[in-house]
């Protein structure tokens, strides 16, 4: 029997692993194979900017990113797009541009030896049992059962570990990322966040990678998220963004807390962690620092003993709670149109383009 099953071998389900104390005996489990490029639904779809925050968070555990995963260009401004408006301007922002699969693999990487690592694998059913809880979760098509004292669910936006534990619990409300990757000869010397309140109430970007260019949105999830994305595209060609043909098209879920009441951390039986307890930022969707930040706080929480942990862990990310009130405190300014043209007008902290 397990201590701890860490279902998501993402940020958060990797810094967990790696900071849980050797006493526990730990299964991490991931339905993507980051190992083997022919593992369909291998790439992540993330723009794969690494924020200030999680490079200070990378850097107090000791970390240091590797050149490997770093890709051209590295850029130093975001042009931020006011479709509603017709106002741009430019803002100095200091991300790493990362190859978001290469982010991945590290993390993977960094893994103990002594935890046992199951990539590939599909979690289907829970059941509670004496003492402990039996999930099952298939391989290679086969079914497997183990059973472990405490399932943590560090699977994302959307977490399948979430809906399975938590069915009645409130949900931070839920978005449907989508971004797509084109050739491109031009090189734009800045990313760019578009916003358009007849795409979404939230925002779009674009992102430069070696010779491709990834046009994204954050979209409400409902029937026409792709009519809306595609929208964005026709948009921004009128507004002049050269791009050639499409290499593919990814997709995924993600949380937005607007409500604090949305966060929620588990019982004593089910933690959650990252973006499945809804540690994300409202404002920007940046979610790698959350991860990073919670999964470090549940391992504290934990390696103080499994007895009242929960109680540990949500002492420990009162912090973050706050943080994320104050990053919806900003969203007026960011996502309404007359505030937002109000502050972009004034041209604050912007940088003059020579």
């Amino acid at each position: 029997m397990y201590d701890i099953a860490i279902i998501g071998a993402g940020p958060a389900g990797c810094n967990l692993a790696r900071f849980l104390d050797k006493k526990y005996k730990v299964l991490l489990l991931d339905k993507r194979d980051v190992t083997n490029d022919k593992y369909p639904g291998i790439h992540k779809c993330c723009g794969g900017l690494l924020a200030p925050d999680a490079q200070n968070m990378l850097g107090s555990m000791g970390m240091a990113v590797p050149v490997s995963i770093l890709v051209d260009p590295q850029l130093f401004l975001v042009q931020t797009i006011d479709l509603d408006n017709k106002i741009e301007r430019y803002y100095q922002r200091f991300y790493l541009n990362i190859d978001r699969l290469a982010f991945d693999r590290w993390l993977v990487s960094k893994v103990p030896e002594s935890v046992d690592l199951a990539l590939g694998c599909t979690l289907k059913t829970y059941s509670s049992e004496s003492g402990f809880v039996r999930i099952s979760f298939t391989y290679n098509g086969s079914s497997y059962s183990e059973k472990a004292r405490i399932i943590v669910g560090a699977d994302g936006g959307n977490s399948t570990v979430r809906r399975m534990f938590f069915p009645d619990k409130k949900t931070p409300s839920v978005y449907v990322a989508i971004q797509e990757w084109f050739e491109t000869d031009n090189t734009v010397p800045y990313y760019a966040a578009i916003f358009d309140k007849t795409i979404t109430d939230f925002y779009s970007w674009m992102i430069t990678k070696e010779k491709t260019l990834i046009i994204g949105s954050a979209l409400k999830k409902d029937n026409l998220a792709l009519d809306r994305y595609k929208m964005l595209k026709m948009r921004l060609r009128d507004y002049g963004v050269v791009y050639g043909k499409k290499i593919k098209r990814e997709g995924s879920f993600i949380f937005r807390p607007k409500d604090l009441s949305t966060i929620y951390t588990g019982d004593e039986t089910c933690a959650l962690t990252g973006e499945a307890a809804g540690f994300i930022s409202p404002s920007s969707a940046e979610g790698i620092s959350y991860a990073l930040k919670s999964s470090y706080c549940l391992a504290r929480a934990l390696n103080d003993g499994i007895d009242d942990f929960q109680r540990r862990y949500r002492k420990l990310v009162s912090g973050m709670k706050r943080s994320i009130a104050v990053k919806n405190m900003k969203c007026p300014a960011m996502y309404s149109p007359l505030l937002r043209s109000i502050v972009l007008k004034t041209g604050i902290k912007s940088t003059d383009i020579i």
